[in-house]
């Protein structure tokens, strides 16, 4: 990849930027993460934090917006003037956490109900814990805490700084919550009076992405009849749709490897995954299903079109219909996101690295490849160039036992993520110092 493109600070923005990064608190920021991990908010209902981030907002100086969605949902965006002739920068998070937090989620999230996965916040030394503790809520606090430092910093800013949360960034749909989810939430900010020249979202591993995949979710239904206990095997008119969902399964397995590697382009792996699957009662073991569901996610590269994965994902369920004439299904997409770039060279993406060799001290190299989908591509697709920073995750060490794999995002070790608000904390002043002749605007 090409080298990073320099653009030195004046001695002016030196100074600002070590009195700001002077600013940063990892104190503050602990505590008011906990403050936020401790304000359940699962998609669809961030009514409440959303109003304890105002109010925070205010404190510090920001004038907060609230944008009202429903009696319990609602986003918010505060504003920092600079002195006029600048950018508009955007620091934005989701606000809403994956999960429900309740006896729902079990026992698809594990047996065990461990710190990280529940909606109440605990403090263990420089350890936060919660269901989203790490993410989302530690985008929000950490955004919170850049903005707090520069504007206590006092410094001479010339363009607006912008920092907003949103409701929905997380990759679910709520049917009984106004179907909230799939970045419903930024599309209605950003169609409500946001308009940043630029924004910086915070996600995990330590690199600079400028693209984000999309999303696409199918539905397999593997038809057979319902049956019964008693009937023998191979009795006319009787057919399984659960034992041949099992070959569905296995071969639409290997179709997602396959489609990762063909489909693999720039930053972004597009990765698929089985997320569930769904046949009969368990009250009525005796009576074998007529259908059996399936349900995927498969991830979308900026370059590639929700319609094109769906034609690929139709040809393959017709071949699998060649080779498996006995298996009868049928299938839907249900669901679906562009993926989203911004131009590796346009400002914002080259601050960001700028930033991040500051901090690391070396130069910036291709990063790991993505399969992670956030509100990033929608503000991109949106013709908001993003840049997207992170640090190491998930953390280590962590004192108290918490979930393996995914968990509830819920295990946050605060000195990691400082190194990161140093650097967006750089492209604050590289980007908010300057006269917009100098952004390429």
């Amino acid at each position: 990849m090409e080298p990073t493109r320099p653009m030195p600070f004046s001695q002016e923005m030196s100074a600002a930027y070590e009195k700001a990064r002077g600013k940063l608190d990892a104190e503050r920021l602990k505590q008011l993460l906990f403050d936020i991990t401790n304000i359940h908010s699962p998609t669809g209902a961030t009514r409440e934090v959303v109003n304890f981030i105002a109010d925070r907002m205010e404190t510090v100086g920001l004038k907060p917006t609230i944008d009202p969605m429903t009696e319990i949902s609602a986003n918010v965006l505060g504003e920092r003037r600079g002195s006029g002739g600048g950018a508009t920068l955007l620091l934005y998070a989701p606000i809403d956490t994956h999960l429900e937090g309740d006896e729902s989620d079990h026992p698809w999230v594990g047996e065990e109900s461990f710190i990280d996965l529940r909606p109440e916040a605990k403090i263990v030394g420089d350890w936060v814990y919660g269901l989203g503790s790490s993410n989302p809520k530690a985008l929000a606090a950490c955004k919170m805490e850049v903005a707090t430092a520069l504007i206590e910093a006092n410094l001479p800013l010339i363009g607006n700084l912008n920092v907003g949360f949103a409701d929905g960034g997380m990759p679910i749909t709520i049917p009984s919550r106004n179907n909230a989810g799939m970045s419903h939430g930024v599309h209605h900010l950003l169609s409500r009076g946001m308009a940043p020249d630029f924004a910086v979202i915070m996600k995990p591993w330590n690199w600079v992405y400028h693209e984000e995949p999309g999303m696409g979710w199918f539905k397999i239904r593997v038809k057979g009849t319902l049956g019964y206990a008693g009937v023998p095997r191979g009795t006319p008119g009787f057919r399984s749709s659960i034992v041949p969902a099992a070959t569905v399964i296995q071969e639409l397995e290997s179709w997602l490897i396959d489609y990762a590697e063909r489909n693999r382009s720039g930053d972004v792996y597009p990765h698929g995954w089985i997320g569930g699957v769904r046949s009969g009662w368990p009250e009525r073991p005796s009576f074998p299903s007529a259908i059996t569901e399936i349900f995927f996610d498969v991830r979308i590269n900026p370059r590639t079109s929700p319609g094109e994965v769906k034609a690929q994902f139709e040809s393959f369920m017709l071949d699998l219909a060649r080779r498996h004439p006995d298996i009868e299904c049928d299938w839907e997409m249900y669901g679906s996101v562009p993926g989203g770039t911004t131009d590796p060279n346009n400002w914002i993406i080259q601050s960001a690295r700028r930033g991040w060799e500051h901090i690391e001290g070396r130069p910036y190299t291709r990063p790991d490849p993505l399969g992670g989908q956030t509100d990033g591509a929608a503000l991109r697709r949106l013709g908001v160039p993003t840049a997207r920073l992170g640090w190491p995750w998930p953390a280590e060490g962590s004192p108290e036992p918490i979930a393996e794999g995914l968990g509830g995002m819920g295990a946050t070790y605060v000195p990691d993520m400082i190194p990161c608000l140093e650097k967006i904390l750089y492209v604050c002043i590289d980007t908010l110092m300057r006269p917009r002749g100098e952004l390429g605007l």
